[in-house]
C-alpha cells in the first residue's frame, strides 16, 4: 500500500451525509444540520476529543456552503501568519460574498496575543471562524473571543459509529475491498481506538497490513498483538488526555505519592500542555481534600500561576511538589457531596421564597413588608453566632454538609455541635 494516503484519510468524508458520528449536531433536525443547510452559520468553536471529525466537520461547511476555506494549526502559526489569513480574506471578500472559513486546529494553543488578533476580523465579518479544542473553552479561549463564538460539544464515537466506519472502510475503499476482510472479534478493535475514528482505522489499516494474503480475519489476540508490537503504530492523545489523568487523580485520591508521581511523569514525557495537569491539581485539591486541608487549594492554585509564569522544564519540579502534598494529605470529599447534594434539593423543591429576614431592605416600601425585620446580627452575640434559621421553611434543618472524620473536620464538628446544639 506504499504511495497511498492513509486509510483515515482515504475515508474522510467530503459531506454531510457521509459524516459518521455527532449525531446531536448534524443529525436530522440538530442544530449544526440546520444551520448549514440554510446557508448561514456563525463563528464556532469545536470541543471534543481527539479523533471524532472537529477538522472534516470544518472542511464539510466550507465545502458545503462554498466558501473559501482557510486553516491554520495553533502549534506552528504566529500572529504574523493570522494577520496574512485575515489580508488574504480581505482580498478575496466582495460585496455581499459569504465571508471566507478561516479553521484554527487547537485554538487552545493560541496565546492570548494570537487570539487578540483574531478579534477585529471575527467581529467585522472578514472571516467566520471555526476553531477546534480538546480542552475547556472557557479556560483556553479569551472572553472576548469565545463571546463571539458558539461552543458545540463533541462526543467520543459510540460503539453503533465506530461498526459503521469498519463497514465503510472495508466496503467501499479501493484497497479494502479487493480483500475478504472478516471481523470475527470487534472488542479489542473498539477498546484500543477508544471512540477515536482516526485510531480505530489506523489500528484497522495496521492489522490488515500486518496480515499477508487476499484473506484476513480480526480476532481481539491479533489485534492486540499487532498494537503490542507496533508500540507507535496508533496516536495516544486520547490515551494521554483521558486515561491517564484519571489514573493521575485517583492516585491522588488514593494517597498514592509514588503512583502519582509516575502518572505524572507519564504526562510531562507525553508533552502534556502543564496548564491541563496544574488545572486539575486545583479540582483535585477541592473535591478530594477539601475540609481536611484547606491549604491544598491554596498551594494548588499557586502551582497553577507559578507554572504559567516559569514553564516548562522547571515547572514540571512544581507540579511534582503540589502532586506530592496533595496525595499525602488528609482527604475528605464532604464540600463536593455538599453541593452535590444543595443541588439535589433544590432541584427538588425549585425557587422556595427567601424567609423574609433574610431579605434585603433598601427602600421603605420593603421595610413596611417586613423586609429584614427579625434577622439577628451575629456580631452582636457570644462567639459572633446566634440561633436563627437560615434555610426556607420548607426545608428546616436540612443538612448538606456532613464533616468527615480527619482532625481539620474533627474540630469543625465540635464547634458546629456546640454552637448548635442538637443540629449536629
Amino acid at each position: 500500500m506504499n504511495g497511498y494516503p492513509p486509510l483515515a484519510e482515504r475515508q474522510r468524508p467530503t459531506a454531510l451525509d457521509q459524516y459518521i458520528g455527532q449525531h446531536h449536531l448534524v443529525g436530522k433536525d440538530a442544530v449544526l444540520r440546520k444551520m448549514i443547510d440554510s446557508g448561514v452559520i456563525s463563528s464556532i468553536i469545536l470541543w471534543g476529543p481527539p479523533g471524532v471529525g472537529k477538522t472534516t466537520l470544518a472542511k464539510i461547511i466550507s465545502q458545503q456552503l462554498n466558501r473559501p476555506f482557510y486553516i491554520l494549526s495553533a502549534i506552528n502559526s504566529g500572529v504574523k501568519d493570522v494577520r496574512e489569513v485575515i489580508e488574504k480574506a480581505k482580498k478575496t471578500k466582495f460585496f455581499n460574498s459569504p465571508n471566507p472559513i478561516l479553521f484554527i486546529d487547537e485554538i487552545h494553543r493560541f496565546s492570548k496575543s494570537q487570539q487578540d488578533s483574531l478579534l477585529g476580523a471575527v467581529e467585522q465579518g472578514v472571516v467566520t471562524l471555526i476553531g477546534a479544542t480538546t480542552e475547556n473553552p472557557s479556560f483556553e479561549v479569551i472572553s472576548p473571543l469565545l463571546s463571539r463564538c458558539q461552543v458545540y460539544v463533541l462526543k467520543s464515537l459510540e460503539v453503533a459509529d465506530l461498526r459503521e466506519l469498519v463497514k465503510k472502510a472495508t466496503t467501499t475503499d479501493e484497497i479494502l475491498k479487493k480483500k475478504t476482510i472478516d471481523l470475527k472479534e470487534e472488542e479489542a478493535l473498539f477498546r484500543f481506538s477508544g471512540g477515536d475514528a482516526r485510531k480505530l482505522l489506523n489500528i484497522l489499516e495496521l492489522v490488515i497490513n500486518a496480515n499477508e494474503g487476499e484473506k484476513v480475519t480480526i480476532t481481539n489476540d491479533n489485534v492486540t498483538k499487532c498494537l503490542q508490537s507496533n508500540p507507535a503504530a496508533y496516536d495516544k492523545n486520547g490515551e494521554m488526555h483521558y486515561d491517564i489523568i484519571s489514573a493521575f487523580i485517583k492516585s491522588i485520591r488514593g494517597s498514592d505519592p509514588d503512583a502519582a508521581v509516575y502518572w505524572l511523569a507519564r504526562m510531562v514525557e507525553g508533552g502534556e500542555d502543564p496548564k491541563f495537569i496544574a488545572r486539575r491539581l486545583v479540582i483535585s485539591a477541592s473535591e478530594d481534600i477539601g475540609m481536611a486541608n484547606p491549604n491544598a487549594l491554596l498551594l494548588a492554585n499557586q502551582c497553577f500561576e507559578a507554572v504559567k509564569m516559569v514553564g516548562w522544564p522547571e515547572g514540571r519540579i512544581i507540579l511534582s511538589q503540589t502532586t506530592i502534598y496533595l496525595a499525602t494529605s488528609p482527604k475528605s470529599n464532604a464540600s463536593y457531596m455538599a453541593i452535590k447534594n444543595a443541588q439535589a434539593l433544590v432541584k427538588q423543591t425549585g425557587n422556595l421564597p427567601v424567609p423574609l429576614h433574610l431579605r434585603n431592605a433598601p427602600t421603605k416600601l420593603m421595610k413596611e413588608l417586613g423586609y429584614g425585620e427579625e434577622y439577628k446580627y451575629s456580631h452582636d452575640y457570644p462567639e459572633n453566632f446566634v440561633e436563627q434559621e437560615f434555610m426556607p421553611k420548607e426545608v428546616k434543618n436540612k443538612r448538606l454538609y456532613t464533616p468527615q472524620n480527619n482532625a481539620q473536620e474533627n474540630k469543625i464538628l465540635e464547634r458546629l455541635k456546640r454552637l448548635w446544639k442538637g443540629r449536629y
